[in-house]
């Protein structure tokens, strides 16, 4: 498990922050948590409930990543490990055997999270099993608003194309060259570049002035001299008079009645 920078944290589980609710959020304001987890299976519930093997958190403030982390493999228990989750993320029941389980870090997870909104690529999947492993330990489940989902996001901008988040980068131009296996960590950064390309992209961060200091700035040049003498017209008075022919031909409506003839 990593955590890259520790906060105090509450004497007790009521004082958590996973019942918190987020109204009015706007995206790209402010702390926001893009994760992912790794699973043994697809299914969080029922008689034998598949359980989280990897859980990663990054932080962004206005979009951008600020370097801060939160990192976890987890023990699932006596449950194994799918073979088709194998294959996906390389992770074993070997591997995961002696790694601490949810409840270990269960904690360290929702002080990291804190109140902020937690941004998922089909995000009722990761919210399922949050929940589930946050239930089984004894904490509150967090609330359905908490969670924006780049899937649903996606297929809202991009309706009948792709929006798996292998396709978003390729759409995006996004590189997977770091990845070779699904990790929690890699695809939580692949999907913090996804959230902020699905809002707008990198020219989203040009903004240079705010409202505020765009009525401040004023443009530093000299004010526009005046021609001394007006410019004539270059026209003959032989050409003059054959336009004035042809106005004349095209009846009263003519839109070139409605303006001033101009005299030399």
């Amino acid at each position: 498990m990593t955590y890259s920078q520790q906060t105090d944290k509450p004497q007790n589980k009521s004082q958590k922050m996973s019942g918190a609710h987020i109204t009015g959020h706007i995206a790209g304001q402010g702390r926001e948590i893009v994760f992912d987890t790794e699973t043994t299976g697809l299914y969080p519930a029922g008689d034998d409930p598949d359980r989280i093997t990897e859980i990663g958190c990054i932080e962004i403030i206005d979009f951008m990543p600020t370097g801060r982390e939160f990192h976890a493999f987890l023990c699932p228990g006596d449950k194994k490990v799918s073979a088709k989750a194998v294959e996906i993320t390389g992770l074993t029941d070997e591997f995961l055997a002696d790694k601490p389980s949810f409840k270990q870090c269960a904690d360290e997870f929702l002080d990291f999270i804190g109140d902020s909104p937690l941004i998922a690529h089909n995000a009722s999947f990761d919210r399922g099993f949050v929940n589930a492993e946050l239930a089984r330990a004894g904490y509150e489940k967090i609330p359905t608003d908490r969670f924006i989902d780049t899937l649903r996001i996606a297929r809202a901008k991009f309706p009948g194309s792709p929006a798996s988040l292998d396709a978003l980068c390729k759409r995006f131009d996004i590189s997977l060259a770091d990845r070779d296996k699904h990790g929690a960590i890699i695809d939580s950064q692949l999907l913090a570049a996804v959230y902020l390309d699905l809002h707008g992209g990198r020219a989203h961060k040009l903004d240079i002035f705010d409202e505020a200091q765009a009525q401040d700035f004023k443009l530093d040049r000299p004010p526009a001299r005046s021609r001394p003498k007006p410019l004539g017209s270059l026209c003959s008075a032989d050409e003059l008079a054959a336009h004035e022919g042809f106005i004349a031909e095209l009846g009263d409506k003519a839109i070139w009645k409605k303006y001033q003839p101009r005299k030399i």
